[in-house]
Formats: C-alpha cells, sequence, structure tokens
C-alpha cells in the first residue's frame, strides 16, 4: 500500500462528532488570521479563532491583557489598527499576566524591555522558576488586590486562590462592564479534558461563582472565538453540576467486582478497566444533554462508533 493510501485510509477511520452549534462560534477572522472589536468604550479584544487577549487604550499609553504565541505579532497589529482608527497612542506600556502559562503568556517578550509588567506574586515567582526569555517576570506583583490606574482608566486585579493555576487571577475593568478570568469557562464550548487543565479542581469549579459575584456583562475568557455573558457562566455551571451529579450515581451503582475477579493479580488492569466504564457511564448522559448546546459536548467521552 502506497503512503498516500494509507493516509487516505486514516482519515476514513477517523471519528466524526456533531457539529459545533453557531452560537459557538465568533465572529470571522481577517486576512491576517486575526479579529479585533470592542468590548466597551476604549477596552477591545483580540482573537485568532482558539486563543484571546485584551487591551487598554488610555490617554498615556495601551496595557495589554496576556500575550498568547499563538496570536503573537497580530497582538501588535491589533493595537496599531486600533489606534489609527480612534487617534490614540500605540505604545503599549503595561501588560497584564492572567497567570504564568506559556500559551497565554509566551509573546510578551515581542514587546519592549521597558513594558511594565504585572502579575500575582505566584507568577513572578513561576517565571522565575520556569527562566524562559518569552515570558519576563513581572517587576509589579500582588499578594491578593492591586489597582491598576493608567491615563485616568482603573483595572482592579484579584487572587481569589489557586484554580486553573495557582496563579490565575480575576481582571474586573469596572468601567467597562467587564470581566476578564481566563481558563475557566469557555463561552460556547464545554472545557477541553481535565477541566482545562487545571490544577486545583474545588478552585475550578467554584472560580464562576467567585466571577457572579462581580458586576460585568462581557466576559473574556481566553480561549476560542467569542466574548462571553452571565448566561454562558451559567450554562457552564450547570454542566460542571451534571457531570459531578452523573459521577456520583454512577460511583453508587457500578460493581467493581467483576474488573477484579477478571484480571485477579494484574490490579491495574482492573483498575483501569473499572475506570473506563464508570467515565462512560457517568459521561452518557451529559454528552446527551448538552450536544447541540455546547460545542464539542461530546468529544471528551468514550469515541463514537463509526
Amino acid at each position: 500500500m502506497t503512503t498516500a493510501a494509507t493516509g487516505a485510509s486514516s482519515a476514513l477511520d477517523l471519528p466524526d462528532y456533531a457539529p459545533v452549534p453557531p452560537s459557538s462560534l465568533g465572529p470571522a477572522l481577517n486576512d491576517q488570521g486575526y479579529y479585533v472589536g470592542r468590548v466597551e468604550r476604549n477596552l477591545y479584544w483580540v482573537t485568532d479563532g482558539t486563543y484571546q487577549s485584551a487591551f487598554l487604550t488610555t490617554r498615556d499609553g495601551v496595557v495589554l491583557f496576556d500575550a498568547p504565541p499563538t496570536i503573537g505579532h497580530n497582538l501588535r497589529r491589533a493595537v496599531d489598527e486600533i489606534a489609527a482608527a480612534e487617534g490614540v497612542t500605540n505604545s503599549v506600556t503595561h501588560l497584564v499576566y492572567s497567570h504564568h502559562h506559556d500559551d497565554h503568556a509566551g509573546a510578551s517578550s515581542l514587546f519592549d524591555s521597558d513594558v511594565v509588567r504585572i502579575g500575582h506574586e505566584e507568577t513572578r515567582q513561576l517565571l522565575l522558576r520556569d527562566n524562559n526569555a518569552t515570558r519576563p517576570a513581572p517587576e509589579v506583583t500582588f499578594q491578593d488586590r492591586y489597582t491598576l490606574e493608567v491615563g485616568g482608566e482603573r483595572v482592579e486585579l484579584a487572587w481569589h486562590g489557586p484554580n486553573h493555576s495557582p496563579d490565575n487571577i480575576f481582571i474586573h475593568f469596572p468601567d467597562h462592564d467587564a470581566l476578564m478570568l481566563v481558563d475557566i469557562v469557555n463561552p460556547g464550548w464545554v472545557p477541553i479534558n481535565n477541566l482545562n487543565l487545571s490544577e486545583d479542581v474545588p478552585g475550578y469549579i467554584q472560580a464562576p461563582a467567585t466571577a457572579l459575584g462581580y458586576p460585568w456583562k462581557h466576559f473574556i475568557g481566553g480561549h476560542l472565538g467569542r466574548l462571553g455573558n452571565r448566561d454562558d457562566i451559567q450554562v457552564h455551571q450547570q454542566y460542571i453540576a451534571d457531570i459531578e451529579a452523573s459521577a456520583r450515581q454512577v460511583l453508587t451503582t457500578v460493581d467493581p467486582t467483576r474488573y477484579f475477579v477478571k484480571y485477579g493479580p494484574n490490579v491495574w488492569a482492573a483498575v483501569r478497566t473499572y475506570f473506563v466504564e464508570l467515565a462512560n457511564r457517568a459521561a452518557a448522559p451529559v454528552i446527551a444533554k448538552y450536544t447541540g448546546v455546547l460545542a464539542a459536548a461530546d468529544v471528551e467521552g468514550p469515541p463514537p462508533r463509526s
């Protein structure tokens, strides 16, 4: 069989998934592969369809919130585009890290070394540990709360405990009716595996309720192609609650005995097959409920049958 034929055969074997609901999709990208739009007044957001950043224009300079490397130099282009259209400065003077992960901070070094970088104190420690030149450690840090004031604008930064990561913060724009909280809720989508790869599951589950305790209308979640709203947070909460309820139910109904009888001394085989059975049974009703409501609701469950 030729390589081409093997590739074609493999493609035919790939599973199919439910279509992405139109409500989960964001605006079309431009020819350079990004979209920049207004959140409210002088607060803007940028997306490449997978990652998101935001920036605030002020009379004293631009404040950037996260620098995902997938967007990369398009962050600079987006700022320039808005600055030209609005007649404001395009000089980026501050960069706020939501947290230390490379996929949200890895384009930080594209901006001048004299940019003031701001983040949680744990973000600084983790970036110093990582010693990655693409993610310079923040010079300005805080423990619990910090008010950033630039050019007459105000942004409230807060740490409410570990969630997705030990240092992930809440970024509130009180004068722009907006909240930025990265890697917790993906508006219109389910989380990617392991609850967006979160390190602290109880903190991750609590974070949406904390977010709803703030006053805001616009939500910047850091991922995928559109902004969110308060309804998105509530749908996410119900989705997670349904997963919890389904998991608790199967834990009381699936008897592990037969797996250990089957595999005898091979304990890991018994544990694996038991866990797979639990996961599949717990996932089934949640997948059925949210397919067509949240994009990729069927992706994290058992592979669909061909």
